[in-house]
């Protein structure tokens, strides 16, 4: 059986899933590499006779080099097979985990991390421009959810499991652990993915330049005020549910646990509804955390706590899910620079959010940094209504549909709400 995608490519239904599948195991990868670290900080500093502090820097060093890559994938790979530049980048990740694993000194960790971070910025950036050409377009928010499933799913497990292999194998047999499992997604890929020759489009690499969209640049700010407001909350959640709610360490870790797997939930349910209710999904999701964020100011006691815990690991971790759809449908003719713009937009995000939510958890207390993430969140669900109205202004205007075949980005498609303006206020309902 063969389905058309939305890069006018025939594909075998069985093969494009099973290569989404293996993008997603890479993915799980990816992150749980990212973030390993966090738990064998001690060792890692013990056995190559640094300080934690210094130790700590193999997470910073990746993320900036996610970014750096993020931004300029797209023009330094425009004529270059998309199977060829992914498999590319989960040898990356493969050789990152054997230099790290082996690493005699801190330069030979920061050049293992360093080539992590390239991977994750660079295969990032353009799963959802890869996911578009392999699925129909109907299928792309599933194909997008089950990457974000994998997601979700390794950055609940990457710490805990980090510090089990650590106990058991040491440092450097819980980060070679993830070679084979490498390897197998690689494999996966390469048997699955069919040629994805590079379309005949112009590419600057100036990501920047989609900023003069006004739909591209109120839907990045929606974006960069939604991960601002996550994780100038996210971040602080561990003293905050030990100091404010009293939870033990173990009580903790099931919280997180809870929360990972009421995201992988989220994702699932949430990107069956985003072929028709794209926009309206986008503006709540950030109006629903912030009401948990407000309401976690106002109880105390654990049960409610980890109630609404649960609720924005469900809303919050498919939040990326309806953003991915949306930059498949905005910038169906530059997925792949908007990709990158997006994950750079992201990373700064999660950046500056958690040093802003930090500074303020310092000076005011937890109270302070999840006002703040509400603030944040609000203004986030503000842009993508902005960016929704939009959407619909032009329509009301008599602009005419952006085609998928020509130069010009293709709008997203609304759905039932192709009507005036005046209609927004049904999407929240």
């Amino acid at each position: 059986m063969t389905n058309p995608t939305f890069g006018e490519t025939i594909v075998k239904t069985a093969a494009a899933w099973g290569a989404v599948a293996s993008m997603a195991l890479c993915v799980a990868v990816l992150i749980a590499s990212e973030f390993m670290p966090v738990s064998l900080l001690t060792p890692i500093a013990r056995d190559l006779g640094m300080s934690e502090g210094e130790a700590g820097q193999a997470i910073s060093i990746s993320g900036l080099f996610a970014v750096l890559t993020s931004l300029f994938i797209a023009g330094f790979t425009r004529k270059i097979d998309r199977k060829f530049v992914l498999s590319s980048f989960s040898l990356m990740l493969i050789a990152s985990g054997l230099v790290v694993s082996f690493a005699p000194n801190y330069t030979a960790l920061m050049v293992g991390r360093a080539l992590l971070g390239v991977a994750i910025g660079g295969f990032w950036s353009m799963s959802t421009a890869v996911v578009m050409r392999l699925l129909p377009e109907s299928a792309v928010p599933e194909g997008l959810a089950l990457l974000n499933a994998g997601n979700a799913i390794a950055a609940t497990i990457s710490a805990p499991l980090g510090s089990f292999l650590g106990d058991y194998i040491g440092w450097r047999g819980a980060f070679f652990f993830v070679v084979p499992l490498a390897l197998i997604a690689l494999i996966g890929q390469w048997t699955n993915m069919p040629s994805l020759p590079p379309r005949n489009r112009r590419a600057t690499g100036n990501v920047f330049r989609l900023l003069a969209r006004r739909q591209v640049a109120l839907g990045m700010t929606a974006i960069l005020l939604l991960f601002m407001g996550q994780f100038a909350l996210f971040t602080y959640l561990r003293p905050f549910l030990e100091s404010a709610a009293g939870f033990s360490v173990s009580g903790l870790s099931l919280v997180l646990l809870l929360m990972g797997l009421a995201g992988v939930a989220g994702t699932w349910c949430i990107s069956r509804l985003l072929v028709t209710r794209l926009y309206s999904i986008v503006i709540a999701i950030p109006l629903v955390m912030a009401a948990i964020a407000l309401t976690l100011m106002a109880v105390g006691s654990k049960l409610p706590v980890a109630a609404l815990l649960i609720a924005w690991g469900f809303f919050g971790t498919a939040a990326p899910v309806g953003w991915g759809t949306w930059l498949s449908r905005v910038l169906h003719d530059d997925a792949e620079a908007g990709g990158g713009l997006q994950v750079a937009v992201i990373q700064f995000a999660i950046a500056i959010g958690a040093a802003a939510g930090g500074l303020l958890f310092d000076w005011a207390g937890w109270w302070s940094s999840f006002a703040f993430a509400a603030a944040l969140l609000l203004g986030s669900s503000v842009a993508a209504w902005a960016a929704s109205f939009e959407w619909e202004h032009s329509k009301s205007n008599g602009d005419p549909p952006r085609s998928r075949r020509g130069s010009r980005s293709a709008a997203p498609s609304p759905g039932p709400y192709c009507r005036a303006w005046y209609g927004l206020k049904r999407r929240l309902t």
